[in-house]
Order: C-alpha cells, then structure tokens, then sequence
C-alpha cells in the first residue's frame, strides 16, 4: 500500500529534505583530490547535526556511517573510509536526515578535478534522467511512467540502467512502498496521486548493467568495472505537479 502524505506531513519532509540538500552541497564544497571518504562522511554527519536533525543512514540495518560514498565503479552504498580521492575520480554521495521522524534522502555524483568525457557525459545523462522521471510526478500518471522516462534519457544517451536497485516510498520509513524501478515499459501500476512522496534515483552505469556485492556487504559495484553514476531526489505528489523536497 501506498501511504498518503498530508500537507502538515509533507511540510516536515520538507524540512528533512532542506537538512539533506544542504548536508549533500557541503559535502560536494570538501570533494576534492586528496581527500578521504571518510572525512566526507565526518563533515555530513556535523551539517546534519548543527540543524538538530539525525542522519538518516548512520546504524540503518548495520550501515556504519552518515553517508554512501560510491566511486567510480562502485553503484551504491560505498563505504566510507580510507580510500583517497584522486583527480579523474568520480564520486557518488547517497545522504539523509531525519526530522521528528520524517525522513528525507538525496544522492548527488561530483566531479572530482577535472574529469573525462565519458564521466561527464555519464553525470550529466543521470542528472538529466532524474529530471525526467521527476516530470512524471503528475496526479494521473503511472507509477512505471517514472522508469520508463529515466530509461529513455540514459539509454538514449548510451548508458545503461541497473535492474536490482530502485527508488522508493518515503516518509515515517527510510523505504516504503512502493519500489520505483528505473526502467519501463510505461502505463502500469498505480495510479499517481496528491500525497504520495517518492525517492527517485536513478543508477546509470557507462557500460553493461550487470552489477555485484562485495564482500563487505554493502558495496555495490559494475561487474564490467566502467564508471557508475546516482542522483537522487525526494519528491512530493501534489495537484500542480512534483514538488521536489531534497533542495535547500
């Protein structure tokens, strides 16, 4: 079942998702060679902090840190550690925050220095496919409108969708129903309405769409190895169309 937001709970979102687009832009200001992921993930959890809020990821099922750091290959739920960033590397921030139990979750793919061709065209596609499944955000829609919109855009641009991980329900629950794969075919599923909030996050990788899990339980990975992007935005269902919550 889809549960149904109200406007009073779609206001606290709100400011979970403020929480969260804030915490995600600091990060991105510190993303550069040199630095660790783990000194990425210290700086998010004290953005989320200072404004009273919890971060969202920190113990989620064992996850053992505020934010997913993924580079590179790496699709989602990268661990932050050690690993230093280098110039050319690409890097994947998955983040949330939690306001009087409401939950907001975003996920943005930085640059790091100057990067390669592919890299930017493959940031810019997933970027540009979020956009596009967020647009079918409409009451009327369907709820595969939305992948079907975000596998146009990357296909289109020669990229490919992973099929095992989706977006998602939001609110009192990180993931709630329903799943939003990001792929089609269009017209199925509920139909969209006023109230319905929804985690949107498209995973597009540069070459095949085959992915795997590390060892460590987390770490999501290409099975080709070529560079992965993520974006993410939560999104509110309303009368006039989608309301993006995750923006400062």
């Amino acid at each position: 079942m889809i549960i149904r937001k109200s406007a009073a709970e779609i206001e606290v979102m709100r400011e979970a998702g403020r929480i969260t687009a804030r915490a995600l832009r600091i990060v991105g200001e510190s993303v550069r060679p040199g630095v660790t992921t783990r000194q990425l993930d210290r700086v998010a959890e004290e953005a989320i902090r200072e404004e009273g809020a919890v971060p969202a990821f920190l113990g989620y099922n064992g996850f053992p840190a505020t934010i997913c750091a993924s580079v590179n290959e790496q699709v989602v739920h990268g661990i932050p550690g050690d690993r230093v960033l280098g110039r050319g590397d690409i890097l994947s921030v998955d983040v949330g925050a939690i306001v009087d139990g409401y939950y907001g979750d975003s996920a943005f793919t930085f640059p790091v220095g100057e990067v390669g061709g592919e890299a930017v065209r493959l940031m810019d596609a997933t970027r540009e496919a979020l956009s596009a499944g967020v647009a079918q955000c409409v009451p009327g829609m369907r709820l595969s409108d939305i992948g079907d919109a975000v596998q146009r855009v990357a296909e289109g641009a020669g990229f490919s969708v992973v099929r095992e991980y989706v977006g998602h329900g939001i609110g009192r629950a990180m993931h709630e129903e329903p799943q939003i794969a990001n792929f089609g075919p269009p017209g199925r599923g509920p139909v969209l309405k006023p109230g319905m909030v929804f985690a949107i996050e498209p995973m597009i990788n540069a070459g095949a769409a085959a992915v795997r899990s590390l060892p460590d339980g987390w770490t999501v990975v290409t099975a080709d190895r070529r560079p992965s992007a993520h974006f993410e935005h939560t999104v509110a269902v309303t009368e006039t169309g989608p309301d993006v919550l995750t923006v400062e």
